[in-house]
This record gives structure tokens, C-alpha cells and sequence, in this order.
């Protein structure tokens, strides 16, 4: 099976019981924005839709890569424009010295902060390795046309 590309499923219910905070909230207990990661996985794996929490099954494993993946940097304001709202990470996702040998073309996008680990979307790519390098993984504009996450 392979990779897909999707906002899961489950996140669009979740996003209306208010389980994710992008932005701070005034709903919830807690006021403070949660905190998201980026974890890759490899070409083999089978994220998409279907994926409900994050799960180290199938993640990539080598130099340079931390299991669970990396804290997003969340300085974004949630916004929108006409009938789209939409979110982008503030900055890159950026891993350096890495090496990966086993093909991987998927980063699932997953709240730390909420019990279980929730997933919020998987975004794929060209399959690929890494000897040694850098992996960036650059944000598009924040809006509502190329918005990471963009909900209409």
C-alpha cells in the first residue's frame, strides 16, 4: 500500500469539538496554542485519510532524524478569506545531517499536545534518500489559495 496524500478524517471532527488549538483559544482550559510535529515516513508505509493518531509504525529511522519528528514552529495566526480558512507553519521544517537510506515520501502533521497524538494531515512527495544532507521542507504562502491547511 501506498502513501496518500489527505487531511484526516478524523481531524474534521475533532476540529469541531475543538480538540485543536492552531491559534490561542478562549474555549478551551487551556488559552495557549498546542504544539504540532512533522514526522516522515517511508514510501512503504500506508498514511492517508484513514490515519488517526500518530504512530510510529513505518516512521524513518536513521542519523540526523529524532523518532516522532520535529516541533513545528507555530507563530502563524489561523485566518480567513471569504468561505477559506486556512494555517501555515511559521517556518521550514528543516532536518540537517541526515541520512536516510530507506526511501521515504510522506510527513504526517500530528497535535503533540492532545491525548492520543492526534493526526491532523499526512502531504507526500517524490520518493527519496538522504546521505549526509539537509531535508527542508519549505512552507507555501499563508493564504487561502496555497495555505498548508486550507478547510472551505
Amino acid at each position: 500500500m501506498a502513501n496518500t496524500q489527505a487531511i484526516a478524517t478524523t481531524f474534521k471532527t475533532e476540529i469541531l469539538n475543538g480538540i485543536h488549538a492552531f491559534g490561542t483559544s478562549v474555549i478551551r482550559a487551556a488559552t495557549t496554542k498546542d504544539t504540532f510535529k512533522a514526522a516522515l515516513y517511508l514510501a512503504t508505509g500506508a498514511l492517508g485519510a484513514g490515519t488517526t493518531v500518530y504512530s510510529a509504525t513505518s516512521e524513518v529511522s536513521g542519523s540526523g532524524y529524532t523518532a516522532a519528528g520535529l516541533v513545528v514552529t507555530n507563530a502563524t495566526v489561523p485566518a480567513a478569506t471569504g468561505t477559506t480558512a486556512f494555517w501555515t507553519p511559521s517556518a521550514a521544517f528543516v532536518w540537517s545531517s541526515l541520512t536516510l537510506a530507506t526511501a521515504f515520501d510522506a510527513l504526517l502533521l500530528y497535535n503533540d499536545t492532545a491525548s492520543g497524538k492526534p493526526a491532523v494531515a499526512v502531504f507526500t512527495f517524490g520518493s527519496q534518500t538522504i546521505t549526509a544532507g539537509t531535508l527542508t521542507i519549505s512552507m507555501p504562502t499563508n493564504d487561502a489559495s496555497t495555505g498548508l491547511l486550507r478547510i472551505a
